[in-house]
């Protein structure tokens, strides 16, 4: 089994927080996989477990607040027996820019609450986490993370989120030495009005990268006429 944690605070003012991001990527898993509305309250955490895409998958939201997410992980890493190289914990991150993630296997809590609070619990440092960059603070950093995506940023957002579900997922299959090798370098890009973009609208020489059916693309540049 593979447990995946996403951080981020219980109530109705934290939703949509930077600080819940965490949650946000859970919850477009959990809508991938068919297990949207099974969750159930246990160990201190809102948990569902099923199969998807040749995975046995447990997600779980610690549903104390982010400085006692320890508690909920330790509770549930016990119950199922399951050791750490097989848990991955989604962070928000306020060192990186909103439209980049980073999948690290192991490394300190950083000025994050709930890392720090797991490593204290577990008293190791050696699991998997995925940052979701959240973009730097331009006031208090708690007011920062509290705060909600503005309205021009949530393109780029849904960008994110579809991106660190799909870090997950080959985190899960493939460990996350290569899941960082795919996705640390990866950033979002606005995407193209429409499909026809590809041959009729004038491009950058930035390559584009967007999420189509078939999975992510690049897009690379249009060449002018004269080298047609």
């Amino acid at each position: 089994m593979k447990i995946v944690v996403g951080l981020g605070n219980p109530g109705k003012q934290y939703e949509d927080t930077r600080h819940n991001v965490g949650w946000m990527v859970l919850d477009r898993l959990a809508e991938r996989a068919g297990l949207t509305g099974r969750a159930r309250a246990r160990d201190a955490a809102a948990t569902v477990h099923g199969r998807y895409n040749d995975l046995d998958l447990m997600l779980v939201k610690p549903t104390t607040y982010m400085n006692l997410s320890g508690t909920a992980v330790r509770k549930v890493l016990a119950r199922q027996r399951v050791p750490l190289e097989d848990m991955l914990v989604v962070v928000d991150d306020f060192d990186l820019p909103l439209g980049r993630i980073r999948v690290r296997a192991e490394g300190s809590a950083g000025t994050h609450n709930g890392l720090r609070s797991i490593i204290g619990e577990l008293g190791s440092q050696r699991f998997a986490r995925l940052r979701v960059g959240i973009g730097p603070p331009l006031r208090a950093a708690k007011d920062h993370v509290l705060s909600r995506f503005s309205a021009g940023e949530r393109d780029t957002l849904e960008q994110v989120i579809d991106a660190a579900a799909d870090a997950i997922e080959d985190w899960a299959h493939d460990g996350a030495a290569r899941a960082a090798n795919k996705w640390n370098a990866w950033f979002a890009t606005p995407e193209p009005a429409s499909a026809e973009d590809d041959d009729e609208t004038e491009r950058s020489d930035e390559p584009v990268i967007v999420r189509r059916s078939t999975g992510w693309r690049r897009l690379l540049p249009r060449l002018g006429r004269g080298s047609e």
